[in-house]
């Protein structure tokens, strides 16, 4: 309890407000008449689902698939295989399909886009605060998908990609490249027409600790609005996967986001409650307060990251009394909230489907027009999705066998060179490249195009052989 974000919300009457001007705080410019929010960006419906919420313009051309197989009955010792990983790096322990779901974390990567229309809705907006409002809430939706989905994604080949090209239908693409193996390593690159780039590079660090496991995505992702130039950098949460034991699996996110805009240095703290039997708060909880460079709070957001996220304009802000432990609190007194965003339901029969989102459906549809090393090819993985588990593990394994031998090969001939006096240069990404970031300062894959040119020519000559 002691780690309570310090800060209470006091909602206000907006009609009262408008009364008495004059003993508004300067953070609402003066006049609470300014919380147009909606007015400009904020008027679609929330409630339809993830196509109907497409402008009706722009209905995709293409029937996207809506069901696979549903999820077979194996019963596993989890403990057998458990028992030999206690403290080891998870990523280098071979896991059986048994534990995995139908995806590659390429493709989960891809889910992060699940919610893109917040940043088409955060590129109408004048006002960097306003934008950083709908890029918070973006940050959060990613996480939507989790609270059901407890097996884990196939870990990508070396070499691996996953393309999503919906620029027709939804206004963008998206590539992924498993850019290292030891330490897993996925760079994303995604480009949406209507004015705003991603990209991020993503390493997965995970412990298993006895009764639960933490999977520490690091990295920085990049969001870059081309019009405004406001580009925003943050971090993913630490998630844990509870009861990995005993009872039934349960997912949690927990830590703080800092979203920065470098542009304008606005901030946004989000703070991700961890859960707790002893805690009156609502599980899942998610706040978080917008301020501007100067450190003046303008927006307080509120929800959880499995359900809607809400913001809130501040029109004052005080200091509380002084609580018991000495502690100040900071009151802030706003307007009534706008919702920013909604989580969609999920489709018909999704327990029996890995509990997928209806985007997540169609990530591993089979596309003959995507390169050889695309996750849709990975033979293990459609075997799975199939409902043929066995024959699965037995793929899965002649696959990993075969990533270890070009790795052996690979490191002779690091050797071979190092013998002669000879440069080695090492496994190198074939769409991304290592820069470093003039905002960061760190070192990062990004894109370096030629991906979607090859897709148009059909000439995947370059790509490596690796299923």
């Amino acid at each position: 309890m002691e780690d309570a974000p310090a800060f209470i919300t006091v909602t206000t009457d907006p009609k009262q407000h408008r009364r008495s001007g004059s003993n508004l705080s300067s953070a609402s410019g003066g006049h609470p008449d300014d919380w147009h929010l909606e007015d400009n960006v904020f008027h679609s419906s929330h409630e339809s689902s993830y196509y109907d919420s497409k402008r009706k313009d722009l209905l995709p051309r293409k029937r996207r698939r809506t069901r696979i197989p549903d999820k077979p009955n194996y019963s596993l010792n989890l403990w057998s295989i458990m028992k030999n990983c206690i403290g080891k790096e998870l990523s280098k322990i071979p896991m059986p399909v048994n534990f995995n779901e139908p995806l590659s974390m390429l493709q989960r990567l891809t889910e992060d886009l699940e919610y893109h229309e917040l940043l088409d809705k955060a590129v109408k907006c004048d006002n960097s605060i306003e934008q950083m409002c709908f890029v918070a809430a973006f940050s959060v939706s990613s996480y939507s998908t989790t609270v059901h989905r407890t097996a884990k994604p196939f870990n990508p080949l070396l070499g691996e990609t996953f393309e999503l090209d919906r620029l027709e239908d939804l206004g963008f693409r998206s590539i992924c490249e498993q850019v290292s193996h030891h330490p897993p390593a996925a760079a994303h690159h995604v480009y949406s027409k209507n004015g705003w780039s991603l990209w991020q590079e993503i390493t997965i660090a995970s412990k298993f600790r006895g009764k639960y496991l933490s999977i520490m995505p690091l990295g920085d992702i990049h969001l870059e609005f081309l019009s405004s130039g406001n580009h925003y950098v943050w971090k993913k949460v630490t998630s844990t996967v509870h009861n990995i034991i005993v009872g039934k699996l349960w997912i949690d996110q927990s830590g703080d986001i800092e979203i920065t805009n470098y542009k304008t240095k606005d901030k946004c703290q989000l703070k991700f409650t961890p859960y707790s039997y002893f805690s009156r708060d609502i599980a899942r909880k998610v706040t978080g307060v917008v301020t501007e460079a100067n450190g003046k709070a303008h927006y307080v957001l509120s929800g959880t990251w499995d359900e809607k996220m809400e913001c809130a304009k501040i029109v004052q802000s005080s200091q509380g009394n002084g609580s018991t432990e000495g502690k100040q609190k900071t009151v802030y007194q706003t307007l009534p909230p706008k919702l920013l965003w909604k989580k969609y339901p999920l489709p018909e029969n999704a327990e029996n489907m890995y509990f997928f989102s209806e985007l997540a459906l169609t990530l591993n549809e089979p596309d003959d027009s995507t390169a050889p090393t695309d996750s849709r090819h990975r033979p293990d993985q459609r075997l799975m999705e199939n409902g043929k588990w066995d024959e699965a593990n037995v793929e899965k394994q002649r696959l990993e066998e075969k990533q270890r031998a070009v790795r052996r090969r690979r490191e002779a001939e690091a050797v071979e060179a190092l013998e002669e006096g000879n440069d080695y240069e090492g496994y190198q990404p074939l769409w991304f490249e290592r820069k470093v970031n003039p905002h960061t300062n760190e070192l990062m894959c990004v894109y370096k195009g030629g991906y979607w040119e090859s897709k148009e020519k059909q000439d995947w000559s370059e790509c490596p052989d690796i299923f």
